[in-house]
């Protein structure tokens, strides 16, 4: 039997392995450079003479050999100089030609004196002319000639080779260029996924703390796709889709890159707004080319960070319509509960603003699960804290369970940041370990702001800022049901603020009286009643005093049903999503013109109330108050015990906080 020869993957008898390729480039590449070399050496090492130079040395007999071509002459020529007496001046003349050592010497012109063999030999090359005497001539002067085959392949590589590579060259890096646009402009209905493997994220369920009950759902999601089985056994399924909510800063993202850690499957991950673009009918080809990469490996989880930005309500816009983003919205809705299920695919997305998203997206069959993240509680900021502190030399005497108690409302990614910022002034101390007070200073600056060395205050506006803030102090320890001041500073901070009184809960807190909202009025109304009662006259050191107050009062009467006279009605709005801020008593009057009259006179009352208030309070503490003052200026900085103790009442704050800051505070800091 005849043995067949391999055939290669495309039936073809000869492999063009990128190996023959590199050794057939080699190849040509190395003669062309070796023609080219001695195309070079030649013209580099040869004289180029004009015809008639060449006729007068072969006249002269100079000429020792030469070779004829079709266009060119090329040989060796010998000078020879005679030295001649004329009229006893000495003239080097040309004398007649002498025959070169390899042949008998030729006759000599009469009286020649004796010529001296020159050694200035060179090689020479002249064009070739029409002379048909030429060979003639050359046998006279007995000079060893004869003819050249041309240089075929040199003729081949220079005129054809060598300017079709370079065609070829100039015309592949073009092709290139113009593929690479081409492919980009043809895959611009791809999905621009990321396909994240388990091992790249490096994030796991233990690195996320602060959210057990998101835990809990996202876990089970993970081990129904290591262990599908024993769900399946029970009739179980799996949601398609799960919505994580909450705030910024809550770790959405990262407890999804915790999935992909946790799930051992294959995980896309992309933002809502690769999906849209300014052509219409692209964000939908990408979606559908998301869906079908994911079938293609299913199980699997897709990821879409920020789906607001594809997801909104729709038909609510004013003006002309964003068709591109609703055809998107459509085939996202097609995929995930169309005709055809997408088995072992689910979908994990989040968002900060739920209520915009429309309500097809959120129905069962789609998103079955809506995870909401918001920020943690004390034992959940203690569990961040000691998370994120892995790895950081800490000092055994740092209370984490502290730091939780003063940052109430601090998001996982504002704690990571504070954790950052303390081993920031440790290290710009110099100091080997994170100690206690780095992190206090540091939730005091994320809080306030950095300091403002620069700023520098007058005596005057110096002694107005401690009267000031020492106002907000004393009314703030008046109240009953108040947060406890923490500090009171009149360093510079932030922006703007020329001094700060940081009051602290103990205890997380979900619902406040009217009472307790009173006393805040109260309490921010404080420091413009202190400068009132000193001075006599106010400054416009309260206008963000003024400005939360009012906010306050109004949402106390608009949206709290806490005015006597407006009543239970609700005459507002929230402008902004829960998840995003209330827009500081910002919202949409939802009322007449008569009720807004009312509402203006109400809020009006609530602030003169309070107002008054604190300026009762501050004139019968009047003693108190240039004492704590005195001292402020003095300190630049009260913590909460010593101020505590120096208005004579005990420090409702943690006990270990009396502890740490017992030593008074560096007038220098």
């Amino acid at each position: 039997m005849m043995k067949q020869k391999p055939k290669t993957r495309r039936g073809r008898w000869f492999s063009w392995d990128p190996q023959w390729r590199f050794s057939i480039w080699y190849l040509v590449g190395a003669l062309v450079l070796l023609s080219t070399w001695q195309y070079s050496l030649g013209r580099f090492s040869v004289r180029t003479i004009p015809y008639s130079e060449f006729k007068a040395a072969l006249g002269r007999g100079e000429v020792t050999e030469c070779y004829l071509r079709e266009d060119e002459i090329t040989g060796r020529i010998q000078p020879r100089a005679e030295a001649a007496q004329d009229g006893g001046t000495n003239q080097v003349t040309a004398g007649p030609a002498i025959e070169s050592t390899n042949r008998a010497p030729g006759p000599a012109g009469p009286g020649a004196p004796a010529a001296k063999e020159s050694k200035n030999e060179f090689l020479f090359r002249t064009i070739r002319v029409q002379d048909d005497k030429l060979v003639e001539e050359l046998q006279r002067s007995g000079v060893k000639f004869g003819g050249v085959r041309p240089n075929y392949l040199q003729q081949f590589l220079l005129v054809w080779v060598l300017p079709l590579a370079l065609l070829f060259l100039l015309w592949g890096a073009l092709a290139k260029r113009m593929g690479a646009a081409g492919q980009s402009v043809l895959s611009i209905g791809k999905s621009r996924a990321k396909l994240v493997a388990d091992r790249e994220t490096g994030v796991t369920f233990a690195d996320v703390a602060g959210c057990d009950e998101a835990k809990f759902e996202l876990e089970e999601v993970a081990d129904f796709l290591r262990r599908p089985d024993r769900y399946k056994a029970l009739g179980a399924k799996i949601p398609k889709g799960l919505l994580l909510v909450g705030p910024p800063g809550t770790g959405k993202t990262l407890l999804a890159r915790a999935v992909a850690g946790e799930a051992r499957v294959p995980f896309f991950s992309l933002s809502g707004s690769d999906f849209v673009e300014m052509f219409v009918g692209v964000g939908a080809a990408r979606v559908r080319d998301l869906f079908q990469q994911a079938k293609s490996q299913a199980p699997c989880i897709i990821f879409i960070d920020e789906l607001d930005a594809v997801g909104r309500q729709r038909g609510v816009h004013i003006g002309a319509v964003n068709d591109e983003r609703e055809q998107t919205l459509n085939q996202l809705l097609v995929e995930m509960d169309g005709f055809e299920a997408n088995a072992g695919v689910i979908l994990l997305a989040a968002t900060n603003r739920p209520d915009v998203l429309d309500r097809a997206l959120l129905r069962p069959g789609r998103f079955d699960r809506q995870v909401v993240l918001d920020a943690p509680d004390l034992p959940g900021r203690e569990a961040i804290l000691r998370v994120h502190a892995k790895g950081k030399p800490w000092d055994p005497a740092v209370d984490f369970h502290r730091i939780a108690q003063v940052t109430p409302g601090f998001s996982g990614a504002d704690l990571a940041n504070a954790l950052n910022e303390a081993a920031l002034l440790a290290a710009r101390r110099k100091a080997n370990r994170i100690g206690q007070s780095d992190l206090e200073l540091a939730v005091e600056k994320v809080v306030a702001g950095p300091e403002r060395k620069s700023r520098r205050l007058g005596e005057d506006e110096k002694r107005r800022v401690a009267y000031h803030e020492v106002g907000h102090a004393l009314v703030a320890a008046a109240n009953q049901h108040g947060d406890p001041v923490h500090k009171i500073s009149i360093i510079p901070r932030g922006r703007a603020a020329l001094g700060y009184t940081m009051q602290l809960p103990t205890e997380d807190q979900y619902l406040m009286t009217r009472t307790e909202l009173k006393e805040r009025l109260r309490g921010l109304l404080g420091g413009r009643a202190a400068e009132e009662i000193v001075y006599g006259e106010v400054t416009t050191g309260a206008q963000n005093d003024l400005e939360q107050a009012t906010g306050l009062a109004r949402q106390m009467v608009c949206l709290f049903g806490m005015g006597d006279q407006v009543g239970l009605a609700q005459c507002g709005r929230p402008m902004q999503s829960a998840f995003l801020g209330g827009g500081d008593g910002y919202f949409q009057r939802d009322c007449s013109e008569e009720t807004a009259r009312i509402i203006d006179e109400e809020v009006r009352r609530m602030l003169d109330q309070a107002y008054q208030e604190a300026r009762e309070i501050l004139q019968s503490q009047r003693q108190l108050l240039d004492q704590v003052a005195a001292e402020l200026l003095l300190r630049e900085t009260l913590d909460g015990p010593a101020f505590y103790s120096l208005i004579g009442k005990p420090y409702p704050g943690h006990p270990s906080a009396a502890e740490l800051s017992s030593s008074p505070a560096d007038p220098k800091q």
